[in-house]
């Protein structure tokens, strides 16, 4: 008997959504509990009706289909399904369950929702699709923004604004205009994500923004802080130290 599973269908083309309601909806223990045409509806419907599973679209508005699957719970196997096959590697890089091209076949689809009921019965951990590393992001292209989940909300923080990011635990606190933003992550995840040319990992702890940093200050001997423009100080490694001097004496 097949496990029952709750799915959620995420697209921006109303007729791609009938269509994986009617073939998805048509098999046994299957419970389509909610629908969703943008990211932001996608996690809230998320965060309102857990689904086991989530068959997303990649190119949407707003949050884009890898930006969702990175703000869902670990244990939601995703099941891609696009019209475009160039993503497939990434898909894999963060772990999902299939990757399915348009237009769709019901064979296909039943095939991958096998998979992510395997995944489901398996119980097998699943690691966070934020660990995705650069990697399985094209040569040269670095994050523009970053996303954070806050129970139901989203924060969509582009990078420019960030001042610096925090190891917290298994966190990692986004510090941007003021205010604290905590993302499900490691710091060397994400800081890898982003352009070691404008972020600089200057202590164990710390990556800092260097638009934002203001002065690098001797703190005592051998030890010294970074000045940012929000008034933060933070602390810098001796590595810190000379991988800072080593770039700011390059530009």
């Amino acid at each position: 008997m097949s496990e029952d599973v709750r799915v959620l269908i995420v697209d921006d083309e109303e007729p791609a959504r009938l269509l994986l309601r009617e073939i998805l909806g048509a098999q046994p223990g299957v419970t389509i509990v909610a629908e969703a045409d943008n990211g932001f509806e996608a996690v809230r419907a998320a965060s309102e009706h857990q689904p086991d599973v989530a068959f997303l679209d990649i190119e949407m508005p707003k949050l884009n289909g890898f930006e969702v699957a990175e703000l869902l719970a670990p244990e939601v196997a995703v099941v891609f399904v696009t019209a475009y096959n160039q993503w497939a590697l990434k898909a894999f890089e963060i772990h999902a369950a299939d990757y399915v091209l348009k237009p769709y076949r019901a064979e296909r689809l039943r095939e991958a929702l096998s998979r992510a009921r395997a995944r489901r019965v398996s119980g097998g951990a699943v690691p966070n699709p934020g660990a995705v590393s650069r990697s399985a992001r094209p040569p040269g292209r670095f994050a523009e923004r970053i996303v954070v989940r806050d129970g139901p909300k989203v924060h969509v923080i582009p990078v420019d604004k960030v001042d610096c990011l925090e190891a917290q635990d298994d966190y990692v606190a986004v510090r941007s205009d003021g205010r604290k933003f905590l993302k499900l992550q490691t710091l060397a995840a994400l800081a890898e994500s982003l352009d070691p040319a404008r972020f600089l990992r200057v202590h164990r702890s710390f990556v800092v923004n260097l638009d934002r940093l203001r002065s690098i200050e001797l703190y005592a001997k051998n030890s010294h802080v970074a000045l940012l423009a929000d008034g933060s100080r933070i602390p810098i490694s001796r590595e810190g130290h000379g991988k800072l001097k080593a770039l700011l004496e390059g530009k």
